[in-house]
């Protein structure tokens, strides 16, 4: 029986692309801190898998589109914490993806895609659903420790 090859790579944005925190001034969500090191990983598996990113988070949408889509060219999703699975199950096919989330809506999916990835510090929810919980936090490193996870997995 042949391995089942996974097609996605599918992230949630914040909590593993950043480190959850989200800076308000009297002006509103100004600020989300993204790490230097899960770029490099992205990139190296950018070769092997089609790259998508989601977010529920509509005010800080723009801030996340400026760093995921703008400057490192992947495609971004606004899609609601409570539809995400669905979403996924449609569009991409559960066992077609390979899936990063963090948090207690993200359990489920993990539970349910082809391979689940939490970051260290994620919900507990989350890192009991998951196949794999990274050694880094997130923004420091966990998306790197992923895509390295996948590539020695499946690639």
């Amino acid at each position: 029986m042949t391995k089942k090859i996974p097609k996605y790579l599918i992230l949630d944005v914040d909590g593993v692309m950043t480190d959850g925190t989200f800076l308000y001034s009297e002006k509103g969500k100004l600020f989300k801190k993204f790490g230097p090191h899960d770029s490099d990983g992205l990139k190296m598996i950018s070769k092997y898998l089609s790259i998508i990113f989601i977010s529920s988070d509509k005010r800080g949408f723009k801030i996340s589109k400026k760093r995921i889509t703008d400057d490192m060219g992947y495609k971004l999703i606004l899609v609601s914490q409570e539809k995400r699975l669905k979403y996924i199950k449609d569009k991409f096919g559960l066992k077609n993806v390979v899936y990063i989330g963090d948090g207690i809506f993200d359990a489920p999916i993990l539970k349910k895609v082809l391979f689940g990835i939490a970051p260290k510090n994620s919900r507990i929810e989350a890192r009991k659903m998951a196949n794999f919980i990274t050694p880094s936090i997130a923004a420091n490193g966990a998306v790197l420790d992923a895509c390295l996870k996948i590539i020695s997995k499946y690639f």
